[in-house]
């Protein structure tokens, strides 16, 4: 029997992982956990998910990925999540050799694997090792993986007193220098090198305006603000346009509230009275400032995430 089999026979046995093994997991690093990964059609234990060194998507950014949530054992927007991969993958000239139906089931098999319910959910795909590597990869294979294991809150308590934001100094680039749409691993290079510095600073994330210096987004979240009881954010024409951000503006218009999508210049923000983060690990995350911008975690924002939390329960 392969050591696989083995482990996925274990689970099977016991059921989900106990409470201290699962502990022990979020203690450790990401490579050295309990459980299985979904690994190109596959359950492997987790230790043994490896890739080699002269991966392509490892020199050359040649990787897409989604970030989703379970909750009570099912994935929100599991579907969209999965269309949203494969167009990702065809958007940096990638061809994901899946289908949705079975990137759909490989996710909910990996979740069962490992005994979990509420949890994070990281598919990936990437170029692997083949007869190239240069820049050109097409002669190589298109690898694919999926990973689950227990997340909390992504900023931690700003979730109730609002999270501090920095402001980076990258801007996000135009739509006709990056497929900005896709969610490809090489548009989080400054998100990256963003987020380290705001955290030198003692901030959570940090915010990014575009190359025209509009308002844009954050590291890995969309962003709302709030004036006058009318919510603001910033047209999705440079940046990935959330499944959560799309979720919260059909909430605030089933609730008669009135959403511009619009180009935000940055002194626009002094006048805004709240702000929020949006994304499927963060969530709907309050914003309590922003650079020198501050704002209330007030009762929009409340009634906002509240009805999120509820809807991803549902």
């Amino acid at each position: 029997m392969s050591a696989s089999a083995i482990i996925c026979a274990i689970i099977e046995k016991i059921g989900p992982l106990p409470a201290n093994v699962r502990t022990a997991n979020m203690a450790a690093g990401y490579d050295d956990r309990d459980g299985v990964i979904w690994l190109d059609g596959k359950l492997v234990p987790w230790r043994e998910a490896n890739v080699h060194i002269l991966s392509h998507g490892l020199h050359y950014a040649s990787s897409v990925f989604e970030g989703e949530r379970a909750y009570g054992g099912k994935i929100f927007l599991s579907r969209k999540h999965s269309e949203r991969l494969l167009f990702s993958g065809n958007e940096i000239d990638m061809p994901i050799p899946y289908t949705v139906d079975q990137i759909e089931a490989a996710k909910y098999e990996v979740l069962n694997a490992n005994g979990l319910k509420d949890a994070y959910v990281r598919p990936v795909c990437w170029r692997g090792s083949g007869e190239d590597m240069g820049v050109s990869s097409a002669r190589n294979p298109v690898r694919m993986a999926i990973a689950v294991w227990e997340w909390g809150a992504y900023y931690g308590d700003s979730k109730f007193k609002g999270a501090k934001l920095d402001i980076s100094k990258w801007k996000r680039p135009s739509p006709d220098t990056i497929p900005v749409h896709a969610k490809a691993a090489g548009l989080y290079m400054i998100c990256t090198t963003s987020k380290h510095a705001a955290e030198a600073k003692g901030c959570s994330d940090a915010l990014f305006f575009d190359y025209r210096g509009y308002v844009a987004e954050a590291t890995g979240a969309n962003v709302f603000f709030v004036k006058d009881g009318e919510v603001h954010t910033p047209l999705a024409d440079t940046f990935l346009n959330g499944l959560t951000r799309q979720t919260v503006i059909g909430m605030l218009k089933d609730r008669q509230i009135k959403v511009h999508e619009r180009h935000i210049d940055p002194g626009e923000m002094e006048d805004m009275q709240q702000c929020w983060l949006t994304g499927s690990a963060a969530e709907v995350t309050p914003v309590g400032s922003i650079g020198d911008y501050n704002f209330e975690v007030g009762n929009l924002t409340r009634e906002i995430a509240d009805g999120y939390d509820k809807l991803v329960r549902a």
